[in-house]
């Protein structure tokens, strides 16, 4: 399994900006993708966001696109979620992620699917 560990979840205000950080083993960064998850209390966990190292593409869950933002830093062994524009139903706990077999959109959805994840991170939207 890969070692995965979030940080920057805190408290932030409705329309403010917070990025996550994920640190991870320098190999974990070459698996076939890296991304993110959230879930809601009482909700599912849901795909947030994902890098394919097959074709080089960022990828978006249809509620994140134009706010939120996945890079990586490979000299830092670290990948990070920009997220701007933030709204009250962001508030989850999120989870970075490694490894999976298809991270893109297939039939007009976002799609990943992940092989390790963290504990998570904390995110609370609200005034």
């Amino acid at each position: 399994q890969a070692q995965l560990v979030e940080s920057g979840g805190t408290l932030v205000q409705p329309g403010g900006s917070l990025r996550l950080s994920c640190a991870a083993a320098r190999f974990t960064l070459d698996y076939n993708a890296i991304g993110w998850f959230r879930q809601a209390p009482g909700k599912e966990r849901e795909g947030v966001s994902c890098i394919s190292n097959t074709d080089g593409g960022t990828y978006y869950a249809d509620s994140v696109k134009g706010r939120f933002t996945i890079s990586v830093d490979k000299a830092k062994n670290t990948f990070y979620l920009q997220m701007n524009s933030l709204k009250p139903e962001d508030t989850a706990v999120y989870h970075c992620a490694a490894g999976g077999e298809l991270c893109g959109y297939y039939n007009g959805s976002y799609i990943y699917t992940p092989w390790d994840w963290g504990q998570g991170t904390q995110v609370t939207v609200s005034s």
